[in-house]
């Protein structure tokens, strides 16, 4: 007997980093020295304090039971404290943040709260995948907006007919960006909010890459804007802050309309974030700033390193100010970023993101992750040169 998947599986394109992933676990299951610069997981561990606390956490029987959704009051005081601290902006703990189980949890929830079916999703693109697939599981209809070198990788908002924003009722946006390492300047942001705002559409801004910024570059929030909570929430995570990808939690916040309608979805599908993992993240959040600097410069040397390699053989490379991603275009003679990535793997044992993957307009392009070592890094490079 064959059971039937449901009609709504099949608008989905096959997952871009579980396709990598599959090739890249086939690779080294034969014995090959694989260098794996395609997924953005951090490759340094998670700070000792943050585990220990963790630790201590989890030997306490109070936390061993089912989470309250709302998360624990103590850990939305510690982010609307942090919030303050970094943004200069005031949250109202209880109305305008929501612990989530990853940012990529609660982005992938929050169109079942806001889109009816046949309702628009402005997504630019190339993008983060849940962007789209989350949409097309809420029965909307995902209108793509170009993001183009150009154009500094900015969708062009205002160029979005009329018609399909009165369909429209939910942006999204992500910067600094994933994958294309742009920034967002503030005037952008308020634009967006301006648009939004007199359409009725939410706007939501994925931050989870808000603290890995460089050259004296600090990413703005966009909570920061004048009237941005009438419309606006932002999403951030500790995944990449504080090498938390496997811990599962981040938050969302900003408009406590749509606030309250992710819990609301979020209440009847899962359960809190595990109590003992919302202590570490208390803990991550009273972190002091020496932790992150260290990460940053540490980012920025292996973004120094891989971008002058790249340059030496003959390639063009803009260096990114956030984020640890280089997004760029395939050398000369190469158009098929599917078809590159494939041959780095086969002739050089070096894993790539196909640029085509986060969608159309990002064919020509390649994403590399400088989440292995320097010494890792210049072996890549080493090997990349044997290919181009």
């Amino acid at each position: 007997m064959r059971i039937a998947r449901a009609d709504r599986l099949k608008k989905l394109p096959p997952y871009l980093f579980a396709e990598i992933d599959k090739a890249r676990r086939e690779a080294r299951s034969s014995g090959r020295d694989i260098i794996d610069l395609g997924v953005g997981d951090p490759d340094q561990p998670t700070p000792r304090h943050i585990v220990d606390k963790l630790c201590e956490a989890a030997k306490d029987s109070a936390n061993h039971h089912y989470a309250l959704d709302s998360g624990m009051s103590a850990f939305r005081e510690a982010i609307g404290l942090w919030y303050q601290k970094r943004f200069n902006v005031q949250l109202d703990r209880d109305r305008e943040i929501l612990p989530l189980i990853g940012s990529k949890e609660g982005l992938a929830h929050l169109p079942l709260a806001l889109i009816n079916p046949g309702d628009v999703a402005l997504i630019p693109e190339p993008c983060y995948p849940p962007y789209r697939s989350a949409t097309i599981f809420a029965q909307g209809l995902p209108q793509y907006l170009p993001l183009l070198e150009e154009n500094r990788f900015l969708p062009q908002l205002d160029k979005v007919p009329r018609r399909i924003l009165a369909k429209a009722r939910l942006l999204f946006l992500n910067y600094p960006n994933n994958p294309t390492a742009a920034v967002a300047p503030d005037e952008f942001l308020s634009n967006a909010l301006e648009i939004c705002r007199r359409h009725n559409i939410a706007l939501v801004q994925d931050a989870a890459y808000s603290e890995l910024t460089f050259d004296n570059y600090k990413a703005a929030s966009i909570l920061q804007i004048e009237g941005a909570k009438d419309t606006a929430v932002e999403f951030h995570s500790l995944s990449k802050t504080y090498n938390m990808t496997g811990w599962r939690v981040g938050w969302a916040c900003g408009n406590r309309d749509i606030i309250t309608a992710l819990a609301q979805v979020k209440s009847n599908i899962d359960s809190g974030v595990f109590q003992a993992i919302q202590v570490a993240a208390i803990e991550a959040l009273n972190t002091g700033p020496e932790h992150l600097q260290n990460l940053v410069n540490l980012y920025q040397q292996r973004r120094d390193l891989l971008c002058q390699g790249l340059q030496a053989l003959g390639w063009k490379v803009n260096r990114p100010r956030a984020t640890f991603y280089l997004w760029v275009r395939l050398p000369q003679g190469h158009t098929d970023s599917i078809k590159f990535a494939r041959a780095l793997l086969n002739k050089a044992d070096v894993v790539v993101t196909p640029g085509v993957g986060f969608g159309p307009s990002g064919e020509g392009y390649i994403r590399m992750a400088f989440t292995v070592s320097k010494e890792r890094l210049q072996e890549a490079v080493a090997r990349i040169k044997r290919v181009i």
